[in-house]
């Protein structure tokens, strides 16, 4: 997804924010920095977070035009369509863009492959699915749990 931003814009942030009813497997300290080992090198790439404020107060704040959402799925759309239309309501300079996913991780989310790890061969399973620093983060963090 980021691939084809930088493809679509002139300057692409990746915005890293905390949803309280989420719970995390990385801080976001640690995920900003997976991020930054997994995304292509660019000077129009810039990796952000944002705490405690609307997604499209932050767009604003960084004087962006459009809010890059990706939708892989009837569920998403759904929530994605809600969101865009109240962004519309708090910023109307702000557009929302959809795109959906490579078909390859398509249904992938983090729910999904938290819930493959654990069973015995897991790593061979999730590797295909994340990058390599992920991976390693994710055979870390459930190395210090044992």
């Amino acid at each position: 997804m980021i691939e084809r931003g930088l493809a679509l814009f002139d300057r692409l942030i990746v915005a890293i924010g905390s949803n309280p009813s989420k719970t995390y497997s990385f801080s976001v300290a640690q995920r900003m920095e997976l991020l930054r080992a997994c995304a292509p090198s660019s000077d129009r790439l810039l990796i952000a977070q944002f705490d405690n404020r609307y997604l499209v107060d932050f767009a604003g704040e960084m004087n962006a035009d459009y809010i890059l959402r990706g939708i892989r799925s009837p569920h998403d759309y759904e929530y994605e369509r809600v969101m865009r239309h109240i962004n519309a309501d708090m910023a109307p300079h702000v557009q929302t863009v959809f795109l959906m996913p490579p078909r390859d991780i398509a249904e992938l989310s983090s729910s999904m492959v938290k819930s493959l790890i654990g069973p015995e061969g897991w790593q061979d399973i999730v590797s295909r699915y994340v990058p390599p620093a992920v991976f390693a983060a994710l055979d870390e963090s459930v190395g210090d749990e044992r």
